[in-house]
């Protein structure tokens, strides 16, 4: 349960770091959103490294599922569009993967 918490936290980092970028050079809003979008951007990368794993790829691999279904969270909730069939087929495909990566009997 502390795997996909961090994995929560970490992707709304992530998300909302970028999307400060895209607000400040795609929508105009002002250059002072970069400021929180850093420190956003920096709370992602340090939440990452606080997850129990051996192997910095295969975390960030497993998180990849996870930010896909974020994206898409936030794409509805933020930018008010509802996601479409195609997206919700590719984030189920994109978990079932995530839930490969987190718990098969890895070699160590």
């Amino acid at each position: 349960m502390q795997t996909f918490v961090l994995f929560i936290v970490a992707a709304l980092g992530e998300i909302s770091g970028c999307y400060a970028f895209w607000a400040t050079f795609r929508l105009g809003k002002s250059i002072l959103l970069i400021i929180p979008g850093i420190l956003a951007l920096i709370i992602f990368a340090f939440t990452l490294t606080k997850i129990d794993a051996s192997n910095a790829g295969r975390v960030y691999a497993a998180y990849g599922g996870i930010y896909i279904l974020s994206s898409l969270i936030w794409l509805w909730l933020v930018e008010g569009v509802k996601p479409d069939k195609y997206d919700l087929l590719g984030v189920t495909i994109s978990l079932i993967g995530t839930i490969v990566i987190l718990f098969s009997p890895h070699r160590w």
